[in-house]
């Protein structure tokens, strides 16, 4: 069976996807900001969504505040993703956590190797990913172009 869906040309995709990542960071720093302070940490680290170094550990109140954002980050962006691209959001969903990976690397210059990253990178992915496909298909379900669940 072959896929009957509307072509998006670049222009389109790449509009929706620089505002996929503006979503994204404009909402990792509004979490980081909200969880800094009921943490009742000392500073505000501009670099949150980007911190990997940070020792990992239940005492580290500044680990967690990373953790509980980039989750929390994660869960809302597909929400939006979904309002925005209101189809495919698992593909801008995975570019943008892959340009995620790209970006933290230049700013940290390092590559993160760091295990409970990683875990927490996939396990956020996985709930944008679920959540926008979701919100996606309900909201455009109505849509005669809307790709329905079998072809994917």
């Amino acid at each position: 069976m072959a896929f009957k869906g509307k072509a998006v040309d670049s222009k389109t995709v790449l509009f929706n996807l620089l505002l996929c990542l503006l979503i994204f960071y404009s909402l990792f720093y509004m979490i980081g900001s909200v969880c800094f302070g009921a943490f009742r940490l000392d500073h505000f680290d501009g670099l949150i969504p980007f911190d990997f170094k940070t020792e990992p550990a239940e005492s580290n109140s500044k680990y967690l505040v990373n953790l509980l954002s980039l989750e929390l980050t994660y869960f809302c962006s597909g929400l939006l993703f979904a309002a925005v691209v209101r189809r495919r959001v698992w593909d801008y969903a995975f570019t943008v956590t892959i340009l995620h990976v790209m970006i933290t690397s230049l700013v940290m210059l390092e590559f993160p190797m760091v295990w409970q990253w990683w875990l927490a990178l996939g396990s956020g992915l996985f709930l944008m990913i679920c959540n926008g496909q979701l919100i996606a298909y309900f909201t455009c379900q109505s849509e005669q172009s809307y790709a329905s669940f079998s072809i994917y």
